[in-house]
This record gives C-alpha cells, sequence and structure tokens, in this order.
C-alpha cells in the first residue's frame, strides 16, 4: 500500500512539475497616493487638500510625508479625522513640538513631537495603520534619504522634522537623521514606491516674498528654499499632479493662522480636481510608464 501511495505521489509531482502556471504579477495599490511635503505652520494646508479629497469621495490609497508633511500624513494614515485634526491644528503651538536647549548640534530638541503622536495618532507604529505610509528623513553621515515604513512613527517623525540647524539630529543605528527636506521637498518616489498610480505632490512656497532676514530660523528657511527650488525636477519627475497652495505669505510659525492655511489647501485641490479626476480613469500602467 505505501509503495502504491509513493508512487502514486511522484507520478502527481512530475505532472504537476510539468505544468507551467503562469505567475501572478505583483499587485500595485492602484489609485491615489499623496506625497506632503515640508514648510512647518505651512503644512496645515495639506488637512485642506484632504479635505477637498473627501468631499469628493476619492480616497487616497498610501501617503509618504517630509517634516510637518509626515505628521499629517501619519495622522491620516493612523485614522484621525480631518475634524480632530482642524481642532488640533488650530491649538498647535511651538511648545507642543519645540523645547529650546543648548547644544552645539542645534537651538531646540524635537523630542515634545513623541508625546504629540502618542497622544494624537490613533497608532503607533507602521504596521498598525489603516493606510500604507513612508516617511522621509536624511542620513547627515551618508548624504541619502532614509525612508521609514516600519516600526515606531514616533522616531520617524522625530527625525522627519528635525530641521537642521534649528532641531538636534535624531541618532538612529549608527546614523544621524534630519529633515527630510533635505534630501527631497516632496516625497513623490517613496509614494510611488508604495504602490500609487497617480501620485499628487503638495508642494509648500517656502521661500516669502524679498525681505531681509530677522532671525537665524529665517536664514536657514530662506536657505534651504533657495536650494530646494534647484532640486525641484528631482521630486516633480515622479508626480503626476502638483499642487501649490497660496501660502508664501505665511511665516513659518504661523500656526495662529490655521483657518487661513488650511482655506488656501482647499482652493488649490479644488483648482486641480478636473485633471486628477481624469487621471484617476486613466489606464494605470500607462501613468506609471510616463513617469
Amino acid at each position: 500500500m505505501k509503495a502504491k501511495f509513493r508512487s502514486l505521489s511522484g507520478g502527481l509531482r512530475r505532472l504537476l512539475g510539468r505544468l507551467r502556471l503562469p505567475t501572478p504579477r505583483p499587485k500595485r495599490a492602484a489609485g491615489l497616493g499623496l506625497a506632503l511635503g515640508g514648510g512647518f505652520a505651512r503644512g496645515l494646508a495639506h488637512i485642506g487638500v484632504l479635505k477637498v479629497l473627501e468631499e469628493n469621495n476619492i480616497p487616497v490609497r498610501c501617503l509618504a510625508g517630509t517634516s510637518i508633511g509626515s505628521i499629517i500624513a501619519g495622522a491620516y494614515a493612523s485614522g484621525v479625522s480631518l475634524e480632530e485634526m482642524t481642532a488640533r491644528g488650530r491649538k498647535i503651538r511651538w511648545r507642543d513640538f519645540g523645547q529650546w536647549t543648548f547644544s552645539r548640534m542645534g537651538f531646540a530638541s524635537n523630542q515634545r513631537l513623541e508625546v504629540l503622536v502618542k497622544n494624537f495618532f490613533q497608532a503607533t507604529r507602521f504596521e498598525d495603520l489603516k493606510l500604507p505610509l513612508a516617511i522621509l528623513a536624511s542620513d547627515l553621515v551618508r548624504a541619502r534619504a532614509v525612508v521609514f515604513t516600519s516600526g515606531e512613527l514616533t522616531l520617524a517623525v522625530r527625525a522627519s522634522c528635525a530641521y537642521p540647524g534649528l532641531f538636534l539630529p535624531v541618532n538612529h543605528n549608527g546614523q544621524v537623521l534630519v529633515d527630510g527636506m533635505l534630501v527631497s521637498g516632496v516625497p513623490t518616489r517613496a509614494v510611488a514606491d508604495l504602490g500609487a498610480t497617480v501620485v499628487v505632490a503638495v508642494v509648500l512656497n517656502n521661500l516669502m516674498p524679498p525681505a531681509m532676514p530677522k532671525s537665524v530660523v529665517e536664514v536657514l528657511g530662506r536657505s534651504f528654499s533657495i536650494a530646494q527650488q534647484t532640486a525641484e525636477p528631482l521630486w516633480r519627475r515622479h508626480a503626476d499632479i502638483v499642487i501649490e497652495p497660496d501660502v508664501g505669505q505665511y511665516s513659518w510659525d504661523d500656526f495662529a493662522c490655521a483657518d487661513e492655511l488650511i482655506a488656501a489647501g482647499e482652493r488649490a485641490m479644488r483648482a486641480a480636481l478636473p485633471k486628477l479626476q481624469r487621471l484617476l480613469k486613466a489606464p494605470a500602467d500607462k501613468l506609471i510608464a510616463a513617469r
């Protein structure tokens, strides 16, 4: 009996070996991916972009964020409602995420962001999020991008928001991590890698009208903005649509202008809606190939 069973099993294996079954291709998360850029208080405009998408029943399939974009993207991916985000945005102030300190590596610590993430997000690990998320930071020593897609959100957000010169760098696994904006103002490549078939980039105008800088923060901010303008083609090539809310008149710490900043995001997204709706109807393969 055993001999017959072994013979039958062997024959079955040989038969299956001759069959050339098609290898399934990995599926992409077809749909909209949002790449949210940095800009301190101006990042509240991201909430307005998300509001317009929800009002028009356009689901977001995945997100990537740099700097404050990582906070908005992380909160949304964890399940925080836009109503909650708006309410928190109206109340947030410097003391909620920054604390002045004395160090050769920076003027302030952003360790308070850990408390903000733990108290505000609906999840504190990437693995527990409702939507795929990537958070971008910069490795200051190796001069390269570091993309977080797993592990603790608190670490990723702190690193992505560690504006060089202002906040202390975040040390992790031998890396010296600072703001993701240093390597990519908008993390379009990261959200494309998550599988988005339509990539929408939200870039915040960080360069204010010509004026003499009045503080070291303004000197740093204006310097980075000028540098990023020359690097824009690198992230724009991965974007299908670029949303540019009109927020250039607002300062880096204008959190008190939350309603105006959110409204600017809404206006910019509404203006781009017809193009977005056309792209969402286009064949995904053609969109991906065109990037």
